[in-house]
């Protein structure tokens, strides 16, 4: 049996567009080592292992509550703050608070988490800081005043 070239193409592109989906779904390294320990060595400070990480990629950090901002309530509801990583080096983190529970958080708290990263022109942002609820991937979550929100 033969495949005409449209059939061809339309399978072609029908199997790029399910790994893409797979990649998007699951990300670089769904339950691989964090990047934090993966890439940087000990005596590496987490602002310059930060700027090692790629998007997608599932990182842990640790910093001090810089900024809390107003919840994102477009969509899923996500509790928003600022995160500085040492260096200075701030990140966004976005904590769905619809599958997790709000973390009580203040500006200088100091937390340590795992997510995923995704780069943008402000330094970037950390999500998926709770469980999977699929119960794919082992998922993220924050680390405060040794409760673990997941």
């Amino acid at each position: 049996m033969r495949l005409s070239r449209t059939a061809l193409r339309r399978l072609l592109a029908l199997l790029v567009i399910a790994a893409l989906a797979l990649y998007q779904y699951y990300g670089l390294a769904p339950d691989g080592e964090p990047a934090a320990s993966r890439n940087a060595p000990s005596s590496q400070s987490a602002g310059a292992a930060a700027q090692q990480w790629r998007a997608g990629q599932w990182v842990e950090a640790t910093g001090t509550v810089q900024r809390v901002l107003s919840d994102d309530n477009d969509g899923s509801r996500h509790q928003r703050f600022i995160l500085e990583l040492q260096e200075r080096r701030t990140l966004l983190i976005a904590h769905n608070i619809d599958l997790a529970e709000r973390v009580p958080i203040q500006r200088g708290d100091r937390l340590r988490l795992r997510g995923r990263y995704e780069s943008n022109d402000r330094g970037g942002v950390i999500h998926w800081t709770h469980h999977d609820p699929q119960g794919v991937n082992s998922g993220g979550w924050i680390e405060h005043k040794g409760v673990r929100y997941q």
